[in-house]
């Protein structure tokens, strides 16, 4: 009975946390008018002051402050840090440019590729073994991406870029074995001082729209720093009370509300060309959860 109410509180938490993620292009579409660098510098800043604040309420100073000396005696570490960081900084970059250009829809296609790329890091970095299944979607994919490229006449950059920062992202986070906390915490200090340079400029020249007038577009901005905090830590409950194939089952809810939300609301272009491009996504992806469940049920047993 615990262990169904844990999963129970797991589920919840983990579909939250992704229906956030897969609605968040319409937070960012209230703010189109400012500019996507801007966006992502007050993004940076106000995550930091939510986290520092979440950190204080939660006990965790101390645990900070341990985890940057240690990353301050451990050059490796510290170079994986900053990579994170700039890797997740650059993977917001791309997204919000995404919403804010009309490219919704490719951003979730980039998002629905991510699972795989990280498939293919894990071979590449990790030495991790592949059944013939799994590698039969990876180049049920590549085949899709690469025929995609071709009718288009152009390489879906935005989608590519998405998936190779996040995967990458997500590659250096398990190199790290870090608190997520903590993590989001850093990543966001590191990059504190090239955001608030950024506001700070845009303020000076009178060309930025924080503090000119408009109280929503201000609030706006402030409220950055929950929605990307808020899923984290949604994101931490769930991956603690779920199995991780469940909770990688679920991952595919962003992209899918994205995707939605790009051809019904905003009317993006949707293209047979792109139609097929995306079948051939979700075909490797059900050949990738078939190969999965059949692994975990072997582990199972």
């Amino acid at each position: 009975m615990v262990h169904l109410t844990e999963y129970k509180k797991g589920l919840v938490a983990a579909l939250s946390c992704y229906i956030i993620w897969g609605v968040l292009p319409l937070y960012w579409k209230l703010l189109e008018g400012t500019g996507a660098y801007e966006i992502l510098a007050h993004r940076i800043i106000w995550s930091f002051v939510f986290m520092t604040i979440l950190l204080g309420v939660l006990g965790m100073g101390p645990l900070l402050t341990s985890t940057i000396r240690d990353f301050l005696h451990h050059r490796t570490k510290g170079l994986l840090m900053v990579s994170a960081s700039l890797l997740i900084t650059a993977n917001w970059c791309i997204f919000i440019w995404a919403v804010t250009h009309d490219h919704i829809v490719d951003s979730s296609f980039g998002y629905y590729i991510n699972p795989l790329v990280s498939v293919l890091l894990g071979v590449f970095l990790f030495h991790e073994r592949l059944s013939g299944l799994k590698w039969a979607s990876i180049a049920i994919a590549f085949l899709g991406i690469t025929g995609m490229s071709l009718q288009l006449g152009r390489l879906p950059l935005v989608s590519v870029g998405l998936a190779l920062t996040f995967a990458l992202y997500g590659a250096a986070k398990k190199k790290l074995h870090i608190n997520p906390f903590i993590s989001i915490t850093l990543e966001t200090l590191l990059v504190l001082p090239m955001a608030l340079g950024y506001a700070l400029w845009l303020y000076a020249s009178g060309e930025g729209h924080f503090l000119a007038g408009s109280s929503m577009t201000d609030w706006l901005f402030v409220g950055a720093g929950i929605v990307t905090a808020t899923p984290l830590v949604l994101f931490s409950t769930g991956a603690n009370h779920l199995p991780l194939n469940v909770l990688g089952f679920c991952q595919y809810l962003s992209p899918s509300l994205s995707l939605l939300l790009g051809i019904f609301l905003y009317h993006e272009p949707f293209s047979m060309v792109q139609l097929t491009g995306f079948a051939t996504i979700w075909t490797a992806l059900l050949v990738f959860s078939v190969s999965d469940f059949r692994e975990q049920r072997r582990k199972d047993s």
